[in-house]
């Protein structure tokens, strides 16, 4: 079930306490991404959000979506622990609806290059709009499978083989479509979608992505060469639709 937040000018997937699962622009309002070109200091990267929002007239519950970058993958521990001055920042902005944390997030670790210290890399908000397209944002999801009682798994845990990694990528496939569902969305409404992984992901293109994802493909899947937030995890995507793509510097 979609909740809404009424001051963000969206609705969204409850997820868990970091992040939710997906966002959706409401009718008279669209989603507009902001690429962070360079990335900047997580800490620079909040005031940014905040004086971007209000130069554009826009407010803070406007925002509905952020992308980060993390020096590497965390321990389950290190990970709650990252996302415990993440969350605060969140609710002193007052962005807590209905009990719940409405903004999507996408948090990965660079292989190469890595970053330094945690980086902002982009963020989305709501404008006012025409309403002639839907635009979503869904954050990103690994390789996670859930169980019955509530209980969730990590899908060919330990197994980066062709056929591991491919039952991996299908999980993430079936995650991500229940949410496009939910949002009453496609696979063929995405602008951008992105894979985040260190192993090869060509066979999974051709024997996974490309079938599910059908004519959404026709705009590309692009690959950041990065792991998910936590060890264990191999594989994550996320997509989104926009109809303005900003770059942004500090």
């Amino acid at each position: 079930m979609l909740t809404e937040n009424v001051l963000g000018n969206y609705t969204f997937i409850r997820g868990i306490g970091p992040f939710s699962s997906g966002v959706v622009a409401r009718p008279g309002f669209e989603i507009v991404h902001a690429a962070l070109k360079p990335f900047i200091p997580l800490e620079d990267g909040y005031r940014l959000i905040d004086r971007h929002l209000k130069d554009h007239r826009r407010p803070i519950n406007a925002l509905c979506g952020i992308h980060l970058r993390i020096p590497k993958a965390l321990s389950r521990e290190g990970f709650d622990q990252f996302n415990r001055p993440y969350i605060d920042r969140l609710r002193s902005w007052g962005l807590e609806t209905d009990g719940a944390n409405p903004v999507t997030r996408t948090n990965v670790a660079l292989e190469l290059n890595p970053v330094p210290e945690p980086m902002l890399a982009g963020f989305f908000y709501t404008i006012p709009s025409d309403g002639r397209a839907t635009t979503f944002v869904i954050s990103g999801a690994p390789e996670i499978a859930s169980l019955d009682g509530g209980m969730t798994q990590i899908v060919a845990r330990g197994d980066t083989s062709a056929e591991g990694m491919r039952k991996k990528a299908a999980c993430v496939i079936e995650v991500l479509g229940a949410r496009l569902a939910e949002m009453r969305v496609g696979w063929e409404d995405a602008t951008a979608i992105n894979l985040y992984t260190v192993h090869d992901p060509h066979p999974l293109i051709v024997s996974t992505l490309i079938p599910a994802l059908g004519r959404a493909s026709h705009a590309g899947i692009t690959w950041h060469y990065a792991r998910p937030p936590v060890t264990g995890l191999e594989l994550e995507i996320d997509l989104h639709a926009v109809r303005t793509e900003l770059i942004v510097s500090a």
